[in-house]
C-alpha cells in the first residue's frame, strides 16, 4: 500500500481516528507559495496535490465506511470539489449543506459562531464569554449570514429539490477542519433531520477539532491530523479559492444529475 493509500481507522461513536505514526509536520518551505508539507524520516513529501486528489484519497476510506442508504453532503465552497470526487467514486448522490461563519464584531475573520440556511445559529460560548458579547448582540449579523446561506443554496442547487436526509446514512465532507465551528453547525443541522447516521469526512484537520466533534457525529474520518496543523491550506500543494461558478459546474454534473433524481432514497 502506497503512502497515498494510507487509511485511518475511525472509531465509531468516539470521533477519534487512529492514524499512522512516524510522520512529523514541518513549516512551509522558505520562499515557497505558502503550501506546507509533511515529511517522513526520508524527507519525502506527504501532502495533497489539490482538492481533487484529496477527494480521491478520501473516497477509498469512505467507501469502506458507507451505510446501506448513503448520501454525501458537501460544505461549499471548498468542500464541493472534494465531495464531488467522493460521490463519483463511490456512486452515491451529492448535495450541499451551506454554512456561514459569524465573525466577532470588529474582527469578522474571527469566527465565533456559524449558521445554516434554515437552522438556529450556533455560537462558541467560550469565545462569547471571553469577549463579553451576549448572543443577542449578534442576532442581526446571524440573520445576514443566514440570508447569504439561503442565496448560496439557491445558486448551487438550482431547481433541483433538496436531497432527503431522513433515514439516510449521511457523509458530510469539507476540504479540511480548522476550528470545527462550521462543521459543528452542519452536523447539527443534518442531525435535526433524523438521518440513520452522520459521518464527518475530511482530508486533514486539527486534532483538537477532530476530537471535539465526536458529540455531533457517529464517526469522524480524517486522513491527516498533524500536531502542528496551522491551517488547512498548508497541507495542499495547490489550494486556490473555489468560486460560485465552479461549485455550480460541479453540482450540475453530480451523481443524480441537476434534475434532483439523486435526491430521493433508493427504492
Amino acid at each position: 500500500m502506497s503512502r497515498g493509500d494510507r487509511l485511518v481507522r475511525p472509531v465509531r461513536g468516539t470521533g477519534r481516528a487512529v492514524h499512522p505514526a512516524g510522520f512529523r509536520g514541518s513549516a512551509p518551505e522558505p520562499g515557497g507559495t505558502g503550501s506546507g508539507h509533511r515529511e517522513d524520516a526520508t524527507g519525502v513529501r506527504d501532502v495533497f496535490r489539490d482538492r481533487r486528489d484529496a477527494g480521491e484519497r478520501l473516497a477509498r476510506v469512505v467507501r469502506a465506511q458507507l451505510g446501506p442508504n448513503p448520501l454525501v453532503l458537501a460544505m461549499p465552497r471548498g468542500g464541493v470539489p472534494v465531495a464531488e470526487r467522493v460521490a463519483e467514486a463511490v456512486g452515491v448522490p451529492l448535495d450541499v449543506v451551506v454554512v456561514r461563519k459569524i465573525g466577532a464584531p470588529g474582527s469578522p475573520e474571527t469566527a465565533i459562531g456559524a449558521v445554516t440556511a434554515d437552522d438556529p445559529p450556533l455560537f462558541d460560548q467560550r469565545a462569547l464569554d471571553l469577549l463579553g458579547i451576549p448572543e443577542e448582540r449578534l442576532a442581526d449579523m446571524a440573520e445576514e449570514q443566514r440570508e447569504e446561506a439561503r442565496r448560496r443554496v439557491r445558486a448551487y442547487r438550482g431547481d433541483a429539490p433538496e436531497a432527503e436526509v431522513t433515514g439516510r446514512d449521511v457523509v458530510v465532507i469539507d476540504d479540511g477542519l480548522a476550528t470545527g465551528m462550521s462543521a459543528r453547525a452542519a452536523l447539527t443541522a443534518v442531525r435535526s433531520r433524523r438521518p440513520a447516521s452522520v459521518v464527518l469526512a475530511v482530508p486533514v484537520g486539527s486534532p483538537n477539532a477532530v476530537h471535539a466533534l465526536a458529540d455531533v457525529s457517529d464517526r469522524v474520518i480524517c486522513l491527516e491530523t498533524p500536531p502542528d496543523f496551522g491551517a488547512v491550506s498548508l497541507w495542499y500543494e495547490e489550494f486556490p479559492q473555489v468560486t460560485d461558478d465552479e461549485v455550480r459546474e460541479l453540482m450540475a454534473r453530480r451523481p443524480g444529475g441537476p434534475d434532483g433524481s439523486g435526491g430521493a432514497p433508493p427504492g
